[in-house]
């Protein structure tokens, strides 16, 4: 198995290796012994008052949410966040679009988790319109200088994007329109986006460029076989974690 390591990253979507797997019996293993040095690493975190933000971006039914939980099983509950981030509401939209983040940032000691996040600007907001091409196009430094900020302030900062391919897209969404209990899931913008597959492939390799750091790197992460990417985004974490702790 080949590991997404933070030495050996690649930024570019069509570079991934789609065909990584991992075996139920591996992914069990491994999952836990990640949880418990997650859990580890995240009390040592609050003794040094380290904040913790991971950015969740990637493709409808890419595996977000089950990746987040997976990260979050083991965390102390009083210590994390998730914030769900759909369209902004009549306030938010009045504001910076930045304003909405500014106020949900964790912090010290403690971790937040965006499930889509401020990339919003130059992903969704791109491709539908929803922001002029002089907006989007200055977002690039602009998220760069916040992330610049919550940095100085001490924060840790992991970004993911959750990768998979055009046919395991389908897949899933024909299984959730077959399934009772995950219609709820699928929605009509959902097929739309994925009508605009190589519009948002292209703002989102052109964002991974422009707005990966040093110490604010994007993890690209194949996530066809699911427990493949469960584990890669936690081995991720702690190699993260372990780095900026230690």
């Amino acid at each position: 198995m080949k590991s997404n390591s933070i030495q050996n990253r690649i930024l570019h979507l069509q570079q991934l290796d789609m065909k990584q797997v991992l075996s139920p019996d591996e992914y069990q293993v491994k999952m836990k012994i990640l949880k418990t040095k997650i859990r580890e690493l995240t009390f040592l975190s609050k003794a040094k008052d380290r904040p913790i933000l991971f950015v969740f971006e990637g493709w409808d039914a890419a595996g977000k949410g089950g990746s987040i939980r997976r990260l979050t099983q083991e965390i102390d509950p009083r210590l994390f966040e998730v914030h769900n981030i759909s369209a902004p509401n009549a306030e938010e939209i009045q504001h910076h679009y930045l304003w909405r983040f500014w106020n949900r940032i964790p912090k010290k000691g403690h971790v937040g988790i965006f499930d889509r996040s401020y990339y919003g600007r130059v992903l969704v907001e791109r491709v539908e319109g929803f922001a002029t091409e002089s907006e989007w196009s200055r977002a690039y430094e602009e998220i760069l200088l916040f992330e610049e900020q919550l940095v100085s302030f001490g924060t840790i900062v992991i970004k993911f994007w959750l990768h998979i391919d055009p046919e395991e897209q389908l897949l899933r969404f024909e299984t959730r329109k077959n399934d009772p209990l995950k219609r709820w899931k699928l929605t009509d913008e959902d097929w739309r986006n994925r009508d605009k597959w190589p519009l948002y492939e292209e703002a989102a390799n052109q964002m991974f460029q422009k707005t990966d750091a040093p110490k604010s790197p994007w993890f690209l992460i194949p996530a066809n076989d699911k427990y493949f990417a469960r584990t890669t985004i936690l081995e991720t974490t702690v190699a993260r974690l372990q780095e900026e702790l230690k």
